[in-house]
């Protein structure tokens, strides 16, 4: 998966069409998420399309899987995971994620539909990481 930074720049190039294009393509870079993590207890609730996100354990680094049932939507959900994934709990818990991700504009790039359930997914993402590194 690629750095925030790295997508960032790339990102910075491109106009309208260009990103979405970018976010698709993210999305679609997700590690496959199986079938069976598909539930309503990884299904991450306000979002307009469905996505799912699972924690998984890998030494003392964080690991999501996560996907969507819509494309730039899953695209937005890599956005996330890359600004977290395979960092400690506690680097996690600390951090400032929306502020990772304001550089992206996604408020003014996309429809306010397609972003109201990030807030959500970054909630979710912190709250296991504070779970973690709180143990």
């Amino acid at each position: 998966m690629r750095t925030l930074p790295d997508i960032l720049e790339e990102y910075e190039f491109l106009e309208g069409d260009e990103r979405y294009r970018l976010l698709i393509e993210l999305g679609r870079e997700l590690e496959d998420m199986p079938e069976a993590l598909k539930t309503d207890a990884t299904l991450v609730r306000g979002c307009s399309a469905a996505v799912w996100v699972y924690p998984t354990e890998q030494t003392d680094k964080l690991h999501f899987l996560a996907d969507s049932n819509a494309a730039i939507t899953k695209g937005i959900v890599a956005l996330v995971i890359a600004a977290v994934q395979d960092k400690s709990a506690g680097e996690v818990a600390r951090m400032d994620v929306t502020g990772a991700l304001e550089p992206f504009d996604l408020k003014n790039q996309l429809s306010s539909n397609r972003t109201q359930g990030v807030p959500n997914m970054i909630a979710l993402v912190k709250e296991h990481a504070a779970r973690l590194a709180a143990a």
